[in-house]
């Protein structure tokens, strides 16, 4: 259904964003204990949020400096972790590479996985939405994820040992990933990707400062880019045929 107002979409993607609030919150009160535990205190913790913004990045970060990694390490692997995110801006551009600089930079800034994952499938259903349309929806998507990503860091750095371990708020980061990889999972290519990181990830498990997240990442990446080759060339095929 076409949106009439730029209000209307920005509502639509705050609806369609709201239930990750179930996610986010334990998410991110669950990097706020682990930062403090760390050793950041709770400003520390809340710049960490507020400049990487970015789950994944922000808890490999973490681990790295429970190692005691060297520091050039902890970068590289946040780093390295993040390229999806350079991913997500490429998908992006197209439909919102139109917008004013202001609005690229804010859609580039609060460009997480919930985010991506919400306005990306509805810019597909939806590909006659005008560029101010898609813009409102991709904010309205990501306000109920970034404000709470900040609150509660700092609430989690504030209570710090207080939780109690029966409290398991480590359920949230499998349970998040797993919302957020299910309904990208459309073609055969990401299923093998898929599959090729969990297999090298589990084979590459005693790799020093958790690299092997790293390694099983680019192979399933280079794993599900072959098969996408492959797909093309036998429709080619096919459509020659």
């Amino acid at each position: 259904m076409p949106f009439t107002t730029a209000k209307s979409a920005y509502v639509k993607g705050l609806i369609d964003g709201a239930p990750f609030v179930l996610i986010i919150i334990p998410f991110s009160m669950l990097f706020g204990l682990l930062a403090v535990e760390t050793g950041l205190n709770v400003v520390e913790a809340l710049v960490f949020s507020v400049v990487v913004i970015a789950g994944a990045a922000q808890f490999t970060a973490l681990q790295l400096m429970q190692e005691q990694a060297p520091t050039l390490v902890v970068l590289a692997s946040a780093l390295a972790v993040n390229l999806r995110m350079a991913m997500y801006s490429a998908s992006l551009t197209p439909y919102v590479g139109k917008a004013p600089f202001w609005q690229r930079a804010l859609v580039a800034y609060t460009t997480v996985d919930q985010s991506y994952i919400v306005a990306i499938a509805r810019f597909e259903k939806d590909p006659d939405m005008s560029v101010p349309h898609r813009v409102a929806y991709f904010l309205g998507a990501v306000t109920p994820v970034v404000p709470l990503w900040y609150g509660f860091t700092v609430v989690g750095a504030l209570l710090g040992a207080q939780v109690p371990d029966s409290w398991a708020l480590d359920f949230a980061i499998p349970i998040a990933f797993l919302a957020m990889i299910a309904p990208m999972f459309r073609t055969l290519a990401h299923v093998v990707a898929a599959l090729v990181a969990v297999v090298v990830a589990l084979l590459a498990a005693g790799v020093p400062y958790s690299l092997g997240l790293i390694i099983a990442g680019v192979a399933g990446m280079m794993a599900g880019a072959r098969t996408e080759v492959w797909l093309n060339r036998r429709t080619a095929g096919d459509a020659h045929g």
